[in-house]
Parts: structure tokens; C-alpha cells; sequence
């Protein structure tokens, strides 16, 4: 089932789990998971080069790095 996840977004804008999920390995992440839409934007729990990272997803569609 997919939904808008990206709430926060205008519905033009709003993103679909899938969608999102692409955006984020097309920039080089793997294993996608644990998607939550929260205040600061959308987080996910994802990979990169065989690490885990937290990602934050901003309303304008940046995927940024959490520490």
C-alpha cells in the first residue's frame, strides 16, 4: 500500500513511500527502513558503504545525514 508519507509537503509535492525509497538509493543508500514522518521532516534508518546512517528528508526533498 502506498501512501503520501511526506506530509508535510504540498500534495503536489508529496512523495510516496516507493518514490521516496528511490529518491533515497538513488543517492547511493541501500536497505531503507523504519520511515517516520517527524517535525524536523521524514526519517529513515538506511546503509551506505556497509554502515548505518539515519537520513532526514527536508520539506524541500534534501536528504541530509543525521549525527
Amino acid at each position: 500500500m502506498l501512501t503520501a508519507i511526506v506530509g508535510w509537503l504540498s500534495p503536489a509535492q508529496a512523495l510516496t513511500q516507493e518514490e521516496l525509497i528511490a529518491k533515497i538509493q538513488a543517492a547511493g543508500y541501500s536497505q531503507v527502513s523504519d520511515i517516520k514522518s517527524t517535525a524536523e521532516g521524514t526519517t529513515v534508518k538506511a546503509m551506505k558503504n556497509g554502515k548505518p546512517v539515519t537520513l532526514v528528508i527536508d520539506s524541500s526533498g534534501q536528504i541530509k545525514e543525521r549525527n
